[in-house]
């Protein structure tokens, strides 16, 4: 295992700036991936939740993996997400980001029909077995039809790929769970979970949006977890959830796109049909920043 597929620390889901013509706006994306860097983050997520996958197109995707695995240069490694609700379409997506240069893909099923468990280990399967790479799975209860259970994701765990899983369940239970039935399996927090919590429990780090907006508060969280310095790490965690509070509130990437903007970065707003915050709710993002 190398240091580029040994995946650990902050990841952040990166937003897909886009204009009105629905245009990626490549050079913005480029900027917030170095800068995020720079900041010290450990490796970029395109096509997470936040970067709005599933109201893209194939052009779109693909335009926003290759702009953020050019703009990363090596320098950490990019994972991308892949989410259909066809296999064959997710495994030539898989092999098309593996071909740009991605480290590792994030693996999401979007299913419109309810799927049984022998479905769903057999699109995560496929994804697996296309790739040269490794795989993180990616469970969101409170969005996808068709969950990943205990008993699917101890199986997926036995294949040499499938190394990671970032669970966006509110059940830090079920990590623990997961943990104990699949011990080779490494875990990511997500917004839903407290990240200091699951770090202590053994957890590798973390996949979320907010690192997009606080990259340097959340490597001072990692580094502080770490470090074994629980204290410090929980009074700094503490304000860092304020904007998992504002999450509660507001439209995913609505939220992040809207603090990107007060930070300076053009990124546009959220794909239609899902609406930018008013002006009263971005003013309350801007205060939480500000107050970061």
């Amino acid at each position: 295992m190398t240091a580029r597929t040994d995946f650990h620390g902050v990841f952040p889901y990166l937003v897909s700036p886009i204009d009105a013509g629905g245009r990626i706006k490549t050079d913005v994306l480029g900027k917030l991936a170095s800068d995020l860097i720079e900041a010290g983050v450990h490796g970029l997520t395109p096509l997470g939740s936040t970067g709005e996958f599933a109201y893209l197109n194939a052009t779109q995707r693909e335009t926003v993996v290759r702009a953020t695995i050019e703009a990363a240069a090596k320098r950490v490694p990019v994972i991308a997400g892949v989410a259909s609700t066809a296999t064959a379409d997710a495994v030539r997506q898989a092999q098309n980001y593996q071909k740009l240069g991605a480290d590792g893909i994030l693996a999401i099923c979007e299913a419109y029909f309810p799927l049984k468990d022998a479905q769903i280990e057999h699109y995560f399967h496929a994804i697996a077995d296309a790739v040269d790479i490794p795989v993180v799975l990616y469970t969101n209860p409170n969005f996808q039809r068709s969950d990943l259970t205990l008993d699917v994701i101890a199986r997926l765990a036995e294949h040499p790929r499938v190394r990671y899983i970032k669970d966006a369940s509110s059940n830090t239970g079920r990590l623990l769970s997961i943990m104990h039935r699949a011990p080779s399996m490494k875990v990511f927090s997500a917004s839903a979970h407290i990240p200091a919590a699951v770090m202590l429990i053994g957890g590798v780090g973390w996949m979320a949006g907010p690192a997009c907006v606080v990259p340097k508060q959340s490597v001072k969280l990692y580094e502080l977890c770490r470090a074994g310095n629980w204290p410090e790490a929980m009074v700094l965690q503490r304000d860092l959830w304020r904007i998992n509070e504002a999450f509660a509130r507001f439209n995913l990437a609505a939220c992040i796109k809207a603090g990107l903007q007060v930070q300076g970065y053009a990124v546009g707003d959220p794909v239609p049909p899902q609406a930018a915050l008013t002006a009263a709710e971005r003013e309350t993002v801007a205060r939480i920043l500000a107050g970061l």
